[in-house]
């Protein structure tokens, strides 16, 4: 941004100390370098802030592609219920409908986790423990 050359740094430096003198110029220098370093702080912050934005713009962009592209398929392959008619509920909050097999695995897991496992201990290759 700010294209400052060897030459043109010395010639500021020469005089700064010319005009503040040598005695000032430490203090000078600390100030100067304070307000740089608030002025960069406050060009981050600026510069988060307008990333934050463009990623909630991008996200609602694709929110909004999404909701459309979803609405499409809605519409193009409706849900249908067991008579034939369009279902108005999602099929998200319908509840399946357990067959008689699902039923039993779910009883055999239930058991299964009720009932303690069995361990059992590997000896180590040396022997017996003591």
């Amino acid at each position: 941004m700010f294209d400052v050359a060897p030459t043109e740094l010395l010639l500021v430096v020469v005089v700064a100390l010319v005009v503040i003198g040598p005695k000032d110029l430490p203090k000078a220098m600390r100030f100067v370098g304070k307000w740089v370093g608030k002025a960069r702080g406050m060009a981050r912050h600026f510069r988060s802030g307008l990333d934050t934005m463009m990623r909630e713009a991008e996200l609602e962009e694709l929110e909004k592609k999404w909701r459309e592209q979803n609405e499409a398929i809605m519409r193009e392959f409706p849900r249908v219920d067991g008579d034939g008619a369009p279902s108005m509920i999602p099929a998200a909050s319908v509840p399946a409908a357990e067959t008689p097999s699902e039923q039993s695995s779910a009883e055999a897991d239930q058991a299964a986790a009720a009932q303690p496992a069995e361990t059992h201990a590997i000896p180590p290759k040396d022997g017996p423990l003591p």
